[in-house]
């Protein structure tokens, strides 16, 4: 079980095209489900999300830290074990890392590192390597290259 198999209880949601405030016989006449009177009875409704009331909310009680680098890149990482699926003989791009699922997106750019072993003769091509990763390709008779 995660986060992305929930689904609501059976029979809990319904299609909301349900008429309110139209007479007392539908069952939710008069007030319409508001109640009497107060703030969320008005048009307007309530105050925005997080107000509580003057006082100061929390996500202004709470201290801030950092910041985020909007121009920073984000560089996926993929380990040299991971290329150890293909074929002997073959080229290894970016596209196909996505195609094989070994990287989902690949954002900014993908860097191989040198984790693990590489026993294939590899044509990869990626953003970035690291110096260990550059090794063991050579070293397995392959070739790295930058683009």
């Amino acid at each position: 079980m995660d986060l992305s198999n929930l689904s609501p209880a059976e029979g809990s949601k319904h299609s909301n095209n349900f008429r309110r405030g139209r007479g007392h016989g539908s069952g939710n006449g008069k007030t319409a489900g508001k109640g009497h009177k107060g703030q969320k009875a008005r048009s307007g409704g309530a105050p925005r999300p997080g107000f509580e009331g003057g006082q100061m909310p929390l996500y202004r009680r709470i201290p801030k830290r950092g910041f985020t680098n909007i121009n920073a890149k984000e560089i996926i990482p993929v380990n040299v074990a991971a290329l150890e699926r293909f074929e002997d003989g073959t080229v290894v791009t970016v596209d196909m890392l996505v195609e094989t699922r070994i990287v989902r997106n690949p954002r900014d750019g993908v860097k191989i590192l040198g984790n693990g072993e590489l026993t294939k003769k590899l044509t990869v091509q990626a953003n970035a390597f690291s110096a260990s990763a550059k090794e063991k390709i050579e070293a397995a008779g392959g070739s790295a290259e930058v683009i």
